[in-house]
């Protein structure tokens, strides 16, 4: 299963260790799921992992930073990425290279905590083409397969 992790789901899974992303981390790991990032998103990890509020010391922030970039499929940012335009848009800016990442990489998930995104997870009129969660429903759809795998 492909996914893109938000900013704050790759702090969980990494520098908090949450326990409610861990089913992520297992997949990651068993080789069941693959996360994808880009260079824009790359940018927002290192940048945020510099706020104060995270204490981590420059050797810190560089080995979560290779950590994230060990586990991902890094693509390539397109020029003019026809289905952007297809995608609904996110009222934060930011916010929409999740989107846009997600669409490029055909993408199962989108896996977010942040309201904006989920927000458009319930959009009818104009729906994204792949599912956006949080991480807690993310784990249950990982484990559905593998469930479902093992009986053969």
């Amino acid at each position: 299963m492909k996914l893109v992790l938000d900013t704050n789901v790759v702090l969980e899974l990494l520098h908090w260790q949450d326990p409610r992303s861990a089913p992520i981390a297992a997949a990651l790991a068993a080789g069941r799921a693959r996360c994808f990032t880009d260079d824009a998103c790359l940018a927002e990890l290192e940048r945020v992992l510099a706020y104060p509020q995270f204490a981590l010391d420059a050797a810190a922030q560089q080995a979560l930073h290779a950590r994230y970039r060990a586990l991902a499929v890094r693509v390539a940012a397109a020029d003019a990425d026809a289905d952007a335009a297809e995608l609904p848009r996110c009222r934060d800016a930011d916010d929409q290279k999740f989107m846009e990442l997600a669409a490029r990489c055909a993408a199962d998930l989108l896996v977010t905590r942040d309201k904006e995104l989920l927000r458009l997870a319930r959009r009818r009129a104009r729906p994204a083409p792949f599912a956006i969660l949080v991480p807690e429903r993310a784990a249950e759809r990982l484990a559905a397969p593998a469930t479902a795998g093992e009986s053969a």
